[in-house]
This record gives C-alpha cells, structure tokens and sequence, in this order.
C-alpha cells in the first residue's frame, strides 16, 4: 500500500533538513542554496536517457566547481515512490534512505564520484 503523497513529502522534507542540520555550516549554506525536487518516479524521458525506472535519486545540472557553464541549473531530485517501496513501506527505514540517497546526490554536485561515494558508505 502507497501512503499518501504529501506524508511522503513531509516525511522526506523533514529528513532533508534533519540532514542539513547535521552539516558542517559551510557546507550546509551551501547545500541550501540545492534545490531538492521530490517527484514519484523517473519520467518516461529519463527512462529513455537510460535511468531505472527504481532510481532513488538523481542530481542534475553542472557540479558546483562547474557552475554557471551549464545551461542546466543544478538540483537533486529524490523519487519518493521508489525510495518509499526500497524501504518496503517502513516510515524509519523511508528516512533513512531518504537521508543516505540526498546525501549521495550531494555528493555528486561536490564533483564525487561512485567510487568515492561509496568509500563512504553512500552507495
């Protein structure tokens, strides 16, 4: 069963800030300045670019050492319906992904890669 869409929203925007608040200040002024976009799932025009129908997350636009070269401004996008089903409908484990996938999509807009995304545990 899917929960309501705005508790998952809620739920995910009270995870996003929790996570904020947990940043070093430089970095977190510079988090928040990211828009975080929630949508349900990737669109069919991601999934012809070649993303998983299941992507949890995904940050798009140029990497923050990047910026203003790209036509593309940045943001994380975070898939609430999929994070929702990874976490098999458990609220805490919901936030706990919501809090590992927003920190990996920042990641990526800090210019790491996989690799070093996991190394530290954010896969």
């Amino acid at each position: 069963m899917q929960p309501c869409w705005d508790k998952l929203r809620k739920l995910a925007l009270a995870e996003v800030e929790a996570t904020l608040e947990e940043l070093p200040v430089a970095l977190c002024e510079r988090a928040r300045a990211l828009p975080v976009t929630f949508e349900r799932r990737p669109n069919r025009a991601l999934q012809a670019d070649g993303f998983a129908p299941d992507t949890l997350g995904m940050f798009v636009g140029a990497e923050f050492a990047e910026e203003g070269h790209s036509p593309m401004p940045p943001q994380i996008i975070l898939f609430l319906l999929n994070l929702w089903e990874f976490a098999g409908g458990d609220e805490e484990i919901f936030s706990d992904e919501v809090h590992t996938t927003y920190l990996h999509e920042l990641g990526h807009y800090l210019g790491l890669d996989e690799d070093e995304l996991t190394e530290r545990g954010l896969d």
